[in-house]
């Protein structure tokens, strides 16, 4: 089967890289790719956001099968107009890419299915947001409600950076219109963990539980990124821990966007605090988590692509995922001055000498070529990932693969997956 693949990130690279493994596939198509995206498919030169010519090109191929990376298209309803043109397609309509695409909406959600979430307000003005969280005090979550790529949120922990991050969403129109609502929610405490599960409208499946690390800096310090890097397993979700999130999360928010006549097909992806009281939601995405998926899917022994199309088809009830023993770890290696400004165009050396070792993949994030060089083409440009027999190990593994990578500026950090040590 013909599958075309639509994005050009570290998440992509690692859905092609797992798709490749199939022996239902026999062609892959990624739009628009990237540099090691290219070593394994046929990367097309469309944007991931131009939704008309990804579905021309799909229909005019004849793929099987199209998975869509990014939220930006999914939140254009590509699934729909895929589906109208006769071309199979994985991931939420437009309707219920909602979930991610408003955080109003999410919230509502949540609170009518009793989904365990932090208690929260929205506003469309700023002086009613800034009043707001001077009555709560610090400190406190500010978060665009539309989509920011992954940088609209602030933890705030001052009142003053809580006035700030409001006044730049909604008075500088830093994400421009995604920051003409703004939730405030109160401050979790605990652990961060990630669940990406499959669900074909009815039923879900849940993958193996990750934990991203979205500060820029070691010890969760500085600004949120879209991800400086991950690990799977996370100790913090046991057994039990997960039987609980598939229980009061998962479950009630499939069966709930059920109800509201939006039936959620694809991955769903739940942000989670763990805390003292249980696990409750911070977001849901509506896609592959970006960078959980580059340490889910190396551990991944089942074909991927049968669980896509169960998913299509409604038909994922008592499928079951085989997962690898051991642990995986990635590390994102980014550009000087990410999330911020970053200069683009800077050579990079080194990836071949870092696959050498056994276990180790490096997905292209934002990396393009320049004649016969490969440079730097985005803010977090490679994560370095390593499969090993426990966390220690792959972390070790992972991270001597970072050193063998050389591009000028190179920004990472340099305790990833170092909570799984201590997780009781």
């Amino acid at each position: 089967m013909k599958v075309f693949v639509i994005g050009g990130g570290g998440r992509e690279h690692a859905l092609v890289w797992k798709i490749a493994q199939s022996e239902r596939v026999t062609k892959i198509y990624c739009a628009p790719g990237n540099p090691g995206i290219a070593a394994l498919a046929e990367c097309v030169d469309i944007g991931a956001g131009d939704v008309d010519a990804l579905v021309a090109f799909a229909k005019e191929k004849a793929v099987d099968l199209a998975v869509v990376g990014p939220e930006d298209p999914l939140s254009k309803g590509i699934v729909d107009k895929l589906f109208t043109a006769g071309v199979t397609a994985f991931g939420p309509t437009g309707a219920a890419a909602e979930l991610e695409a408003s955080k109003s909406f999410a919230k509502a959600l949540m609170a009518k299915y009793n989904i365990p979430t932090a208690a929260y307000a929205e506003f469309t003005d700023a002086p009613s947001a800034i009043d707001y969280v001077k009555q709560k005090g610090a400190p406190i979550v500010i978060k665009a409600d539309g989509l920011a790529a992954g940088k609209g949120v602030t933890v705030a922990q001052t009142l003053e950076e809580a006035v700030a991050a409001i006044e730049s969403m909604m008075t500088e129109k830093v994400f421009g219109d995604a920051g003409s609502r703004v939730v405030v929610e109160e401050c979790l405490f605990g652990q961060e963990a990630s669940i990406l599960a499959f669900s074909d409208g009815k039923h879900v499946l849940s993958m193996a539980p990750s934990q991203d690390h979205k500060p820029a800096f070691d010890g969760d310090a500085g600004p949120n990124t879209g991800g400086m890097g991950a690990y799977s397993p996370a100790p913090i979700v046991n057994d039990a821990m997960l039987d609980e999130i598939h229980r009061t999360v998962l479950v009630p928010c499939v069966e709930g966007m059920a109800k509201e006549g939006r039936p959620y097909k694809g991955i769903l992806y739940a942000g989670l605090m763990i805390t003292e009281s249980g696990p409750k939601v911070i977001e849901f995405n509506c896609r592959f988590g970006d960078p959980e998926t580059q340490v889910v899917l190396p551990r991944m022994k089942s074909d991927l692509v049968p669980f896509m199309l169960a998913c299509c088809d409604e038909s994922l009830d008592g499928m079951q995922i085989d997962w690898e023993p051991g642990a995986c770890v990635s590390v994102v290696m980014a550009s000087g001055g990410y999330p911020g400004s970053y200069p683009k165009g800077v050579v990079i050396d080194g990836i071949a000498e870092a696959e050498r070792d056994t276990g180790v993949n490096v997905f292209h994030a934002g990396t393009k070529m320049d004649g016969e060089r490969l440079v730097t083409n985005g803010g977090r440009v490679l994560n370095v990932t390593a499969v090993d027999r426990d966390v220690p190990s792959a972390i070790a593994k992972a991270y001597e693969g970072v050193k063998r990578i050389h591009f000028e500026g190179a920004h990472y950090r340099t305790d990833i997956g170092r909570k799984a040590l201590t997780a009781t």
